[in-house]
């Protein structure tokens, strides 16, 4: 029976180590999810970022589109997007160049 209760203390003061150590944690993130230097709400859910397009940003889209088209085009409206489906086609066009060759033995 002393054994199984030395087995208990020891469960029960591990328990509580990591219930400090959880309290520990849990107070350090509600610290950095309140500072105002990070882009993440409290909800942890990214904030909109603001003014990340500058003037010489549109500027570069702006001549980027007339050498595509040849002529210049207003723009009227920039936006950014997160999108995967660039890297996506970009893996299956490196895929599609490599020649698969199958040997089929009779």
């Amino acid at each position: 029976m002393s054994n199984q209760n030395v087995e208990i203390a020891e469960l029960r003061a591990q328990v509580a180590e990591l219930s400090e150590r959880l309290e520990s944690l849990s107070s350090l993130v509600a610290g950095l999810m309140a500072s105002p230097g990070l882009p993440f709400s409290v909800a942890g859910a990214p904030e909109a970022p603001q003014d990340l397009i500058t003037e010489e940003l549109l500027i570069t889209i702006s001549a980027a589109v007339a050498a595509y088209l040849g002529k210049r085009a207003p723009i009227r409206h920039v936006r950014l997007i997160s999108s995967t489906s660039w890297g996506q086609q970009g893996r299956v066009k490196i895929q599609a160049s490599h020649p698969l060759t199958v040997k089929h033995s009779k």
